[in-house]
């Protein structure tokens, strides 16, 4: 029984920390004013060419350097197009998630049997495999649960918390936040408003470079050629901005309760065997549960657009172009 409630944990771990990437990186962008939505695609694009270098240097430290910097190159392009050519934010983040996934294709499918077989690069595969965080690893149920991963997965959660200590506790912190608010004031200010647009959109981007890189891993890396490796989560994770309320502190727990609805895919039978309470779950659809993450996001949209809640975090300058001449 214990096992059950233990394995069940440690998945939900697994399929909320893609989204925890994916969720920071986009905080981070959106708190400079910019909103992405090109999550998918940069998450695919990092994806594909990180675990593409980490199987040819056998290196998991290059694959993730890899996964970073395209993914960084793709927050530049979008930077490009809407900071400094000031384009339309939604229509350049969509071409972003096409660009990408077709990307992500184009690179499979032109590999063919060239694909590189995951399991061969032992050094990768030990550099993703898990590891027990001494004595806490032995607490009982919630040991193995949470203290018992792969360093990406304590990485996700480093990140976030940094994230949030750089938002909230540090000077450029702040200046990000301003600009986001509003960026006219913050340039009367002296605040370099497209170099710092810039550095963050990409440091954001590369962060979900790494999630895509973690989803490729995960499973295996293995190329189908139909399904990308993404399938979704970055719509998801931009949905989970709203639902965190544009804190990475909150993104941690707000994944894994996403992460929670995806697991019951996997385990709602074994639940159900293992707690005849729970036994309901056994004749609910997997379709079901496959659908309910995406459910639960457009519920958490619905929510946000017709509530006006006075303690949200979003920046009143989130979407909208900055017209220096304006000011």
């Amino acid at each position: 029984m214990l096992e059950v409630i233990t394995l069940f944990i440690f998945n939900i771990v697994i399929y909320s920390i893609p989204l925890l990437y994916g969720t920071t990186g986009e905080i981070l962008t959106e708190r400079s004013g910019s909103l992405n939505l090109g999550v998918e695609g940069t998450m695919a694009i990092g994806a594909v060419f990180g675990f593409l270098a980490g199987c040819r240097t056998n290196s998991l430290f290059v694959g993730l350097i890899v996964a970073f910097l395209t993914a960084a190159a793709v927050g530049f392009i979008f930077a490009l197009f809407t900071v400094t050519l000031q384009a339309n934010q939604n229509v350049t983040g969509l071409t972003i998630t096409t660009f990408g996934v077709a990307m992500y294709f184009f690179v499979g499918n032109g590999l063919g049997a060239d694909w590189p077989n995951y399991k061969v690069a032992d050094r990768l595969v030990k550099g993703f495999s898990d590891i027990e965080i001494p004595l806490l690893s032995k607490i009982p149920v919630i040991g193995k649960a949470f203290f018992s991963h792969n360093i990406l997965v304590y990485l996700a959660v480093i990140i976030a918390v940094l994230m949030y200590i750089y938002l909230e506790k540090t000077v450029p912190g702040l200046k990000l936040r301003a600009i986001g608010e509003n960026p006219a004031a913050a340039d009367s200010l002296g605040v370099k408003i497209t170099l710092y647009k810039y550095i963050h959109i990409m440091i954001g981007s590369g962060i979900m470079g790494i999630g895509g890189l973690y989803m490729g891993l995960n499973m295996g890396g293995s190329f189908e050629g139909s399904n990308c490796w993404i399938n979704g989560y970055g719509w998801i994770a931009i949905a989970l901005v709203i639902f965190a309320n544009w804190s990475p502190a909150k993104a941690i727990y707000g994944t894994f309760i996403f992460g929670f609805f995806n697991t019951l895919r996997v385990y709602n039978t074994p639940l159900a065997t293992t707690f005849p309470v729970l036994s309901w779950l056994g004749k609910i659809p997997a379709q079901f549960f496959s659908a309910l993450p995406f459910i639960v996001t457009l519920l958490v949209l619905i929510v946000d657009s017709v509530s006006k809640n006075k303690h949200s975090n979003e920046p009143a300058a989130k979407g909208l172009n900055y017209y220096r001449e304006d000011r």
